[in-house]
């Protein structure tokens, strides 16, 4: 899909440029998959023999607690012991895996929103972006195939917010957008054409006219696009 079509965003529509977005993002999901699949079906070939342990009732609480079955939790589990430093990984409840680790994961590492992901779902105090076993569990349980529009369209709203405000003002908007075309003197947008985007953006998205979108101003909005459910997700 070519970054230009967001120079003849028009609104016609109720979330036509959101659409025009969550389009631009399930793109570059699908750019990906096939490679995702090859992975998948040569983790799941050699699971028996590789598969992390896990005590039951931590396993049973994990599944209660998450959209997850219990093979994605124990490949979860896998993937995030073969990150941490070999003397950590007797105690991988109380350990935690730097930012920069997390985003050498194939399936993070083409995600324009990466980092922003990581700080969102850590929960260390240093703010970090480092995440514990549970910060990922959580992480792929809000991208998982199961989980329900109001938990995806929620983080999506905080990993949009980059400001942590709880809204989602102009500058917000204008690093979304950046994130998306990149910031090259070729896919970058003009300040006249960013600045047209987000006029229609929040055009479609701000109910109430207060120059921001808030959490129910988004969902609003990306509950009609059909794309978004099955565009935001990771799958290991």
């Amino acid at each position: 899909m070519q970054i230009r079509l967001y120079r003849n965003c028009q609104v016609e529509q109720e979330g036509e440029v959101w659409f025009a977005l969550v389009k631009f993002v399930s793109a570059r999901n699908k750019d990906e998959s096939n490679q995702r699949l090859c992975r998948t079906n040569r983790t799941n070939n050699t699971m028996g023999a590789t598969a992390s342990k896990l005590p039951k009732d931590q396993l049973s609480e994990y599944q209660e607690l998450t959209f997850l079955t219990k093979q994605e939790i124990l490949l979860a589990h896998k993937r995030f012991n073969e990150l941490l430093e070999r003397e950590d990984r007797q105690q991988i409840g109380g350990s935690r895996v730097p930012m920069n680790k997390i985003l050498t994961l194939p399936e993070l590492k083409s995600n324009p929103f990466r980092r922003r992901i990581c700080q969102v779902f850590s929960t260390s105090d240093l703010r970090d972006g480092s995440l514990s076993f549970e910060d990922f569990l959580d992480l792929l349980s809000a991208f998982s195939d199961s989980a329900t529009l109001e938990i995806k369209s929620h983080y999506a709203f905080r990993i949009f917010d980059f400001d942590d405000d709880g809204t989602l003002d102009t500058g917000d908007l204008e690093k979304l957008v950046n994130c998306l075309t990149g910031e090259m003197d070729n896919t970058r947008l003009t300040s006249e054409e960013m600045k047209q985007l987000i006029n229609n953006i929040l055009e479609e998205s701000d109910i109430d006219k207060d120059g921001t979108v808030n959490l129910s101003e988004f969902q609003h909005v990306i509950s009609r696009s059909p794309d978004f459910v099955s565009s935001f997700k990771i799958v290991l």
